[in-house]
């Protein structure tokens, strides 16, 4: 896998370490990690009935997924998710009535019934927004009229616009999640500051400190730093105004 460097692509990434507006630390155990530059990733793919061959397969610091850079065949260059079986050499194209390929992107309803895709929107025209984590893919399930079914890696089965656009295939680089970190120092190269627990504190800095000698939490409930309950407590908004698109919940 060799490196690539398209200057009109990529741009540093600023960090803020945690830190938000007045320089407090809003998110704890970020920080200190290696200057990033940015790949400018086409999340649309609205370049229709032009072909591109794939010039490279590369490493992207800001996703789990590798990235393969397309040049079209007036000249333009740009960078896309690298699905599981794309090589370099392979030609790929976008629009609707094309055969359903690996790295071809399409409309949901010019697909056959069955499909794994990814990089899909959720809106017409807004861009890819799922699915786009390493290994993953959604399968469409059902087609009518203009809307289509299809079930997401959570396993949960939802109703999308036809005319949204998703990418055939199943992401690759699927080992990431098996990847070990191995040291320290890498972790912090990722910008991951050190995680004291809890127990190991004073009681003064948390909830679940104190103690003699190696101690539980010594409550019913583990708390937050804070003092809020964790045990079980929902994160999701009891009702969001996407539920009605929600055909099966995940398990």
């Amino acid at each position: 896998m060799q490196k690539v460097f398209v200057r009109s692509l990529m741009g540093i990434l600023p960090k803020s370490s945690g830190r938000d507006m007045f320089g407090h630390v809003s998110v704890r155990h970020q920080g200190g990690r290696q200057k990033r530059y940015y790949r400018v990733i086409d999340w649309k793919r609205d370049k229709d009935n032009v072909s591109a061959k794939v010039t490279e397969i590369s490493y992207d610091p800001n996703r789990s997924a590798n990235i393969a850079l397309l040049v079209y065949r007036d000249g333009e260059k740009r960078y896309i998710l690298a699905p599981l079986g794309l090589k370099v050499g392979d030609k790929i194209l976008s629009g609707t009535n094309i055969d359903a390929k690996v790295g071809y992107c399409m409309p949901l309803g010019s697909m056959p019934v069955g499909t794994m895709i990814h990089a899909l929107e959720i809106k017409p025209g807004r861009g890819a927004q799922m699915v786009r984590s390493a290994g993953n893919s959604a399968v469409l399930l059902a087609k009518d009229g203009g809307t289509v079914q299809v079930k997401l890696p959570s396993g949960e089965t939802r109703v999308f616009d036809a005319k949204a656009k998703a990418t055939v295939g199943q992401i690759g680089n699927e080992d990431w999640k098996n990847r070990v970190i191995g040291k320290a120092g890498r972790a912090r190269l990722m910008g991951k500051r050190p995680e004291v627990r809890g127990v190991a504190m004073n009681p003064r800095s948390h909830p679940h400190g104190g103690g003699e000698g190696r101690s539980g939490i010594g409550m019913k409930s583990p708390k937050s730093p804070w003092g809020k309950r964790t045990l079980g407590r929902k994160t999701r908004k009891l009702r969001k105004y996407s539920d009605r698109f929600i055909v099966g919940r995940r398990k």
